[in-house]
């Protein structure tokens, strides 16, 4: 499975699930948005299991996207969820620090949780290179690869023009021969990151987010999978501060893993009038959206809007716009604008690599 076509999925609502399984990691990289590290909260195991087990072939997301902290503490959970969603015909995919490529090898507890996952991703950025070298986790990649799971790069950097982000995309362009997609996205001042990251290092939409000015409302793609949180509860939201909230704000909370099935997190997904509001219309910054509490008027209005008869038709019709439009044009608003066309890369179809 490609990162274009998980991509592309995002802005559907309930097309995808966005699972949390640790906080825990052994690396401490300075950028950490989860603020993860040596301790941490597990997300409860066996919630997790009989939830994905819940899935049916006629009522699944179309990814299943494990992510933490690092996942891949845990293996014996990634195999047992993936090859749960592959039952169902749900696809997996895993977003890893890399912290076992040391040595540039990939141990066999690794390869064996992996077995059934479609599509792995490595994250690197200067702050990962601290840790494990480039030239491990390439090593480690190809054995990967090798074994015919799709894989893609998580790239971030302070600037868009920055030198990192030029050298490290065009290293892993000719290092892979343009059969891994990069995602590349910029630094924002959340988690470890709170205390050093400046405005200056973000996009101006991420600067709104912050506050630091007014933004009028727009459509928002990440109202559209749910998020289990490291606590199981589920959200509507990946934004940090939300799966971090407790409590999480009303209108963003789904449910919990161990208490709801998929089908009914999805519906509540789909059919939430706020939550169509937020996709379709928006209610300004993403701080105006978790605060939405605070202002009955406009969680008023929001419902009301979400509510009308022709609701649910807009919020597809948005969503199948946005799909159709691509990956590259997804990563255009929420990651960097110069190198969006990276995560083209790989499986193509003429042979050819973006510009």
């Amino acid at each position: 499975m490609r990162l274009a076509e998980i991509i592309e999925l995002r802005p559907v609502p309930a097309a995808g699930l966005l699972a949390t399984l640790t906080r825990r990691c052994p690396l401490s990289c300075a950028h950490c948005s989860t603020s993860s590290g040596p301790r941490g909260e597990d997300t409860p195991a066996e919630a997790l299991r009989r939830f994905v087990g819940g899935f049916t072939s006629q009522d699944r997301p179309e990814v299943l996207m494990l992510t933490g902290g690092e996942p891949l503490l845990r293996p014996a959970l990634v195999a047992d969820l993936a090859a749960l969603a592959e039952a169902a015909g749900t696809r997996t995919s895993v977003l890893s620090g890399m912290f076992f490529a040391g040595d540039g090898r990939v141990p066999a507890r690794i390869m064996r949780a992996l077995r059934h996952v479609a599509h792995f991703s490595a994250s690197i950025d200067i702050f990962h290179e601290r840790e494990i070298p480039r030239a491990q986790v390439f090593r480690a990649m190809h054995h990967i690869m090798e074994s015919g799971t799709d894989v893609s790069f998580h790239v971030a950097g302070t600037t868009a023009d920055g030198a990192y982000l030029a050298d490290i995309t065009t290293s892993i362009r000719t290092e892979f021969r343009d059969q891994a997609a990069v995602l590349v996205n910029h630094i924002r001042p959340v988690g470890r990151a709170a205390g050093w990251a400046a405005a200056r290092t973000v996009p101006l939409r991420d600067a709104v987010d912050e506050g630091l000015s007014e933004a009028p409302p727009a459509p928002c793609a990440m109202a559209a999978w749910p998020t289990v949180a490291f606590d199981g509860t589920v959200t509507a939201c990946c934004n940090q501060r939300v799966v971090d909230a407790r409590p999480v704000p009303e209108h963003l909370r789904l449910g919990h893993i161990a208490e709801d099935d998929w089908a009914a997190i999805r519906r509540r997904c789909q059919e939430s009038p706020v939550l169509r509001t937020i996709r379709t219309a928006g209610v300004g910054s993403c701080a105006d959206c978790r605060g939405l509490a605070r202002r009955p008027a406009a969680l008023d209005a929001a419902e009301r809007a979400g509510s009308r008869p022709a609701a649910g038709a807009m919020d597809a019709l948005g969503a199948r716009l946005q799909y159709e439009a691509g990956a590259a044009s997804l990563l255009r608003r929420y990651g960097s604008d110069r190198y969006a066309p990276l995560v083209l890369l790989g499986g193509h179809e003429n042979g050819e690599a973006p510009g």
